[in-house]
């Protein structure tokens, strides 16, 4: 496939799991090396058509930034290929432990696959755990999907809830739509709540203002509760779990993992 109809299919993909998506963009992005001059705009329009997809953002501004783009789209791949985030997840939960999620958490499914001996009550929001519920139960995990309206006395039962970051900066997470509705919950009821930031999540502020402001201009269009994301405070969360191991939320647990490249943040016609 030609690189820039490969760039075409990246940019058109629904559905995938981020880590799908940042390997074939790596792919495409590396096979531009005849071509360094259109690196950039090929960057610009795949954060475009994906806007909340942090690891795009993450790897987009670091091989924009990068001396050596064409080396370093390779190891970014192969750094989120083998992100540890689901380990340290699985390492930190209690033996017997009952977690809720939200929606169709990619790293998080990771991190529960690994353990036999948790039970996951999956709340579904719209229709969206259909496939996180399908894929625990490939793997013999003891998961019940259950419809969010019933997240409060979920989360009262429930020894942790766990929220996949999709991109978050030291003040903001943007999160799967009902993530507000479990974290609130559980704040009411003393549930830890636990933020999993898998590598590429932690972004310069300046990319979580252009993600906010999407978020705004599309609920100008529709109504803002049909939406799949929602921003949440940081503040809502006990604690950080991330590639390092996990830590109590602030400042110092949200680092971004990327330079600000302003030029990905300019207007491209697609």
């Amino acid at each position: 496939m030609h690189p820039i109809e490969h760039l075409r299919y990246v940019a058109r993909a629904q559905g995938a799991d981020p880590t799908s998506l940042v390997e074939e963009t790596a792919h495409a992005l590396g096979s531009l090396r005849f071509d360094p001059s259109g690196l950039v705009v090929a960057c610009r329009r795949i954060v475009e058509r994906h806007p909340f997809t942090g690891p795009l953002w993450w790897l987009c501004a670091s091989v924009s930034t990068s001396a050596e783009p064409f080396d370093a789209v390779w190891e970014l791949a192969d750094e989120i290929r083998s992100d540890p985030t689901g380990a340290e997840l699985a390492a930190v939960l209690v033996d017997d432990a009952v977690v809720a999620t939200i929606g169709d958490p990619d790293v998080i499914g990771t991190g529960l696959i690994r353990r036999g001996d948790i039970r996951v009550v999956a709340l579904d929001a719209g229709h969206t755990a259909t496939s996180f519920v399908r894929r625990l139960e490939r793997h013999d995990v003891d998961v019940e999907p259950v419809d969010s309206g019933v997240a409060g006395r979920v989360v009262r039962h429930a020894d942790v809830v766990l929220v996949e970051a999709m991109a978050v900066d030291s003040a903001r997470a943007i999160v799967p739509i009902g993530s507000s509705t479990i974290a609130a919950s559980a704040a009411a009821w003393d549930t830890p709540v636990w933020l999993v930031a898998g590598v590429g999540r932690r972004l310069p502020t300046g990319y979580i203002d252009a993600m906010v402001a999407k978020i705004d201009s599309l609920g100008d269009d529709c109504d803002p509760w049909e939406l799949d994301v929602e921003v949440l405070p940081t503040s809502m969360f006990t604690h950080v779990v991330g590639p390092h191991g996990m830590v109590p939320m602030g400042p110092p647990a949200i680092v971004a993992e990327c330079p600000m490249a302003s030029e990905l943040l300019r207007h491209s016609p697609i």
